[in-house]
């Protein structure tokens, strides 16, 4: 007998009904298997099953924890599984068993979520799209042409459907905020340092990426982030303390914010008319709530950030397959890995030392510029996507010119790896619709290590715009 209500629920609220015994753990469990079959072969979205496992586990008594006996997704990167294998979208990496468990699965599970998949990336997560030779494109719920954005594309596409109220997701460079505002999600990119990457990592992509989760409700992400964001030992970075618990604070009114918006890009650029309609409005309901608004951008050099981003982005590239090189005896090359992963290890493997250090200096520098920037404003409000999601095939995974191949980029994701220059946290938002129903993310900032901020402000905001009912428009 099918759970008919589950979409309509979150991941807390599935744990409740599961608590309050209106429906077992083991029946969530069969729904969310029965809608990944159903909906997976339109999606693509999970591209690994452990459903006999699942199910073991849902069956178990001993389940415990704010979300027990909730279906969740891991993204095919990192979020290891001992006994699954972890490809990240890439043909290079051998479909070998995890011999360990990540901490943050750990985490997940010691909180009752019940993993039973993984779920579609790009190439190493290298795109703003999910689309690969390993496992063929993502596709969103919201419309099928689309992409669900990247590179955590197949987790927001899960979510967004209504398979799983949460699911695990990445940010190098907009990963989580990215595919969140393609599929209409809150999508937390949390500050560096706040939740482990171990055992298997410690400084991901030289300090750019954090992990996390794409979910439909800022409570199910506060209560995500209380349930894994302990240090562990050995972790290169340490966020500062939160202020206690997430859950609990954004149950508490947030104080009168200065909110500083910008409305195009830093150098001038304008967004879609959509884009910088959709940013507006944000903005007049803050200031409708009592906020101060004001329109201006922080004095970044964003140029000479986006250069330091990629410096250090091509250089880890070039050291994830030199890497596996070693592992496997097999040389990079196109009948392994995609063009523009290619093109970019080619840049990588030029990158000097000295180079490498310089921009980690750039990215140290715009951190401090931006806790100064954030004495004067508490939030930073900016489109997250400078269109609507892109249609499938727009980009040319088997580019090898990196210039060529990345300039539909262009333009389309604005801000977003600055916070992961910066370590300063962002959370995407889904107040704004497309006229042809697309959902328009917008991206809230704030200074390192104050998610509390913003996911206040994110709750207030759920409250006077809410957007549960948006999920019911989705036809698949």
């Amino acid at each position: 007998m099918g759970f008919r209500e589950y979409g309509r629920f979150d991941a807390l609220g599935l744990a409740q009904a599961i608590a309050k015994k209106k429906v077992s753990a083991r029946e969530v469990m069969d729904e969310a298997i029965a809608r990944a079959e159903a909906l997976n072969p339109k999606l693509n979205a999970i591209i690994f099953k452990a459903y006999d496992e699942a199910r073991s586990a849902a069956r178990k008594k001993t389940q415990k924890g704010p979300f027990a006996g909730v279906p969740m997704l891991l993204k095919d990167m990192r979020a290891n599984v001992q006994g699954w294998p972890n490809r990240s979208g890439s043909r290079y990496v051998p479909a070998t068993p995890s011999p360990f468990e990540s901490t943050l699965v750990t985490r997940c599970k010691d909180a009752g979520l019940i993993p039973f998949g993984k779920t579609n990336v790009p190439e190493f997560g290298i795109l703003p799209t999910t689309e690969g030779k390993l496992y063929g494109p993502a596709h969103n719920p919201w419309n099928l042409t689309h992409s669900p954005g990247g590179s955590s594309g197949g987790s927001a596409a899960a979510v967004a459907a209504g398979i799983v109220p949460i699911a695990h997701a990445t940010d190098g460079g907009g990963s989580i905020r990215i595919p969140a505002s393609a599929c209409g999600l809150v999508g937390l990119k949390v500050s560096r340092g706040r939740i482990t990457q171990g055992p298997g990592a410690a400084d991901a992509t030289g300090g750019l990426s954090v992990d996390g989760f794409v979910t439909r409700s800022v409570r199910d992400t506060a209560a995500a982030l209380d349930a894994t964001s302990a240090p562990d030992p050995g972790d290169p970075y340490f966020a500062l303390p939160a202020e206690g618990s997430y859950l609990e604070g954004i149950k508490r009114k947030t104080k009168r914010l200065r909110i500083a918006v910008s409305t195009k890009m830093l150098n001038g650029t304008e967004h879609d008319p959509e884009v910088t309609a959709a940013v507006r409005k944000t903005a007049r309901l803050c200031a409708g709530l009592g906020h101060t608004v004001e329109e201006t951008d922080p004095t970044i050099d964003a140029g000479a950030l986006i250069n330091a981003f990629s410096t250090v982005w091509c250089a880890n590239v070039a050291f994830t397959l030199d890497s596996l090189a070693a592992q496997t005896g097999i040389k990079p090359s196109l009948d392994v890995v995609e063009g523009l992963t290619i093109g970019l290890y080619e840049l990588g493997k030029r990158v000097g030392a000295a180079e490498f250090i310089a921009a980690r200096q750039v990215m140290t520098a715009a951190g401090r510029q931006f806790a100064t920037w954030h004495e004067k404003y508490d939030v930073w409000l900016t489109a997250t996507l400078g269109r609507p999601p892109m249609k499938l095939g727009t980009i040319d995974i088997d580019e090898t010119d990196v210039q060529k191949g990345f300039m539909p980029n262009y333009g389309y994701v604005p801000f977003t790896s600055m916070q992961n220059c910066a370590g300063t946290p962002g959370i995407n938002l889904p107040l704004n619709w497309s006229k042809d129903g697309l959902p328009l993310g917008v991206q809230f900032t704030a200074r390192s290590g104050d998610e509390m901020t913003l996911l206040k402000l994110a709750a207030e905001l759920e409250k006077a715009a809410p957007w549960l009912d948006r999920y019911d428009n989705i036809r698949i």
